[in-house]
């Protein structure tokens, strides 16, 4: 069994200024690069945690709160909120930050489960979590609850890839 390791050990923390190549026709930033960014910090942040190769098994979801704009700052931060065997749920928060005004908001939250990987690409075993503070805890808390979400959100979309299938839909007969 491995050692238990503090959400504090795999915190990671990305900050950059958004620029006009990272934002759409509303001068705010693209959805989808954000959402680069939050996969970037979760990783980094999984890997801390693990010590080990990792991939992306999941993304629970990413709600837009607020718009980042450009000029403004944009803050990610991540920790390791919860494992099983061989995943970890990683849990990112996103704040931007008008450079100029000092204004700061909640842009975006999400949760994200990265899966420990050896150099077969097989899951491997990763620490469990030690919660220290009381939002790491009630974080801890819940996550067997959300982990249990996941499980039954993968096998209704395996369920719907099956009568989906991979035919265009106009050659369907």
């Amino acid at each position: 069994m491995l050692n238990a390791k503090p959400c504090r050990e795999s915190f990671v923390v990305k900050t950059s200024i958004v620029l006009p190549p990272d934002t759409n026709n509303h001068g705010t930033m693209f959805g989808g690069k954000l959402m680069a960014y939050i996969d970037d910090v979760a990783a980094i942040s999984a890997m801390r945690h693990s010590r080990s190769e990792i991939v992306t098994a999941s993304t629970d979801s990413v709600d837009f709160l607020h718009p980042i704009h450009v000029g403004w700052s944009v803050c990610l931060e991540a920790f390791v909120t919860y494992t099983g065997r061989t995943s970890m749920e990683v849990f990112v928060k996103v704040i931007s930050e008008n450079m100029l005004t000092g204004e700061r908001n909640i842009c975006a939250l999400s949760f994200l489960t990265m899966v420990a990987v050896d150099a077969n690409n097989k899951p491997t075993p990763v620490p469990p979590v030690l919660p220290e503070t009381e939002m790491e805890k009630e974080l801890y808390e819940t996550g067997k609850e959300r982990s249990n979400a996941r499980k039954r959100r993968k096998q209704e979309f395996q369920n719907m890839a099956q009568i989906f299938g991979t035919e265009l839909p106009w050659v369907r007969k």
